[in-house]
């Protein structure tokens, strides 16, 4: 269970999260990133996650069984985060039929490839 300080819990918040951030996807998943960063939003408490399952990965034991996955995998990867990082994770159809493993796999494989995305956008240094 994700503690309370580590959970997105309005509207306004997935939303300014899923419109501002970056994106990165897998076969099991989409990874929303956004740092508030100058934006006055608060960043106490670590990196915070929100969870989207629709009807489109099962009914509704599948789907609770596939948010279970997430929300332990979101933990394992919060020491991984910067603590005013606001992680929205959408689960696509495959993820009904993934392991815990290979969900805990995908949204590295997604941070990584953020994380690579970011370094090629940041402009060069100069000596």
């Amino acid at each position: 269970m994700l503690p309370a300080q580590h959970k997105l819990t309005s509207p306004v918040q997935f939303r300014r999260t899923i419109r501002r951030g970056e994106r990165a996807g897998t076969r099991t998943l989409v990874l929303h990133v956004w740092n508030g960063e100058g934006t006055g939003v608060a960043h106490w408490g670590g990196p915070r996650f929100g969870l989207v399952v629709s009807k489109a990965v099962g009914n509704a034991v599948l789907r609770h069984r596939v948010s279970r996955r997430l929300r332990h995998a979101c933990m394992e990867l919060a020491g991984e985060l910067r603590p005013g990082d606001h992680v929205v994770v959408r689960a696509l159809p495959a993820a009904g039929q993934a392991s815990s493993s290979q969900l805990t796999q995908d949204m590295r494989r997604a941070l990584r490839k953020l994380a690579r995305k970011s370094a090629s956008d940041a402009p060069a240094r100069r000596p």
